[in-house]
């Protein structure tokens, strides 16, 4: 059931650079699904269901936005930089998780309290580089004994819970949504072309799996499962972000103003016909901002036509990212659908 598969994928723990734990979660549901499971020299996790010499690549980068620590000053406090794009006051006050040499260890992100600012401080925004992190040492010596030592990496210490009407908060949706949509698809799907379900690492931090991966497998084409950003709810316009949680998943016609991607257009019409077709729900987004391992996919080699398959997801790059679970549903349809066909390239 994808709602439980995402539980687990988002409660585990995989900040850039360090996504070992969630490959093994990846590795332990797909065994005896798919004909081959490799891991390349980068950390990128292949899953191999063999078919003809059509090749489809279908990427879902495995990290999450983090912290890692960057200094330990002699009362035990830690400086750190933020691993990905973070908004400094969504991490003000965070619980975090401090994945040290000797086990995990807690923390709590702190900074100058508001009781002791004057008012000119108070109006200002809290930047990353005026927190820390406080574990409870009292000296650098004792942080070191717990195990935490420059580098250590650092994740948010959230649990995904249900809210009403069948959706799901927690951490790191951005991309736990679409690492579930593709394994639930590779569980199910039964394609004649030879399908690359590829579990990139470091996307938050430069599509670099997505770019070594692409380049070694040179498929015909590629979809990045993912997530956008919703316009439906306060604060955000219709015109800025169009798409709608519960209303299907979402074809991405165009990354960061161009910027980014644009979506091959066979690509596109593949997608489409074949959602309309099974009757499956589906958006078009143009995007302004933001994107996805398609934008480095589709330039690799002689160019790979590529295409964004994206889950509208509330509150990204949050402690509180919200998700409708019958999107991902959807998404798994209308990718298995599609991948028992190719596009007319």
């Amino acid at each position: 059931m994808v709602r439980e598969l995402l539980k687990k994928l988002a409660d585990a723990h995989g900040v850039s650079g360090f996504e070992g734990s969630i490959s093994r979660i990846i590795r332990d549901e797909l065994q005896g699904h798919v004909d081959e499971l490799r891991e390349d020299a980068m950390g990128n996790l292949i899953a191999v269901k063999k078919g003809d010499d059509f090749s489809i690549m279908v990427a879902s980068h495995m990290d999450e936005i983090g912290l890692m620590v960057q200094y330990i000053d002699e009362n035990g406090f830690l400086k750190f930089v933020p691993i990905g794009g973070w908004f400094g006051p969504v991490l003000f006050t965070q619980r975090v998780i401090l994945h040290g040499t000797k086990g995990r260890i807690t923390g709590v992100i702190g900074a100058k309290p508001p009781h002791v600012m004057d008012p000119e401080e108070r109006k200002k925004e809290i930047k990353i580089e005026d927190m820390f992190i406080d574990i409870g040492a009292i000296s650098a010596e004792d942080a070191a004994s717990m195990g935490i030592e420059i580098g250590t990496p650092v994740t948010i210490d959230r649990e995904c819970t249900e809210l009403a009407n069948g959706r799901l908060t927690g951490k790191a949706f951005d991309n736990r949504v679409g690492v579930a949509l593709l394994i639930q698809t590779l569980k199910t799907v039964t394609s004649p072309h030879t399908i690359y379900g590829v579990f990139t690492v470091q996307e938050e931090v430069g599509l670099k799996g997505a770019k070594v991966s692409a380049f070694s497998l040179n498929p015909d084409c590629a979809i990045a499962t993912d997530v956008t950003i919703p316009g439906d709810h306060p604060g955000v316009t219709k015109k800025e972000a169009s798409v709608e949680m519960g209303k299907g998943p979402v074809l991405v016609l165009v990354s960061a103003m161009g910027r980014g991607l644009l979506a091959h257009q066979k690509m596109v019409s593949w997608l489409r016909e074949t959602a309309e077709t099974a009757g499956i729900p589906y958006q078009l987004e143009v995007g302004t901002g933001g994107n996805t391992d398609a934008t480095i996919i589709h330039l690799v080699r002689g160019g790979i036509p590529s295409i964004p398959l994206s889950i509208a997801t509330r509150y990204i790059h949050s402690p509180v990212e919200v998700v409708d679970t019958a999107d991902i549903e959807a998404g798994v349809r209308l990718l298995g659908e599609a991948l028992k066909g190719k596009p007319d390239l």
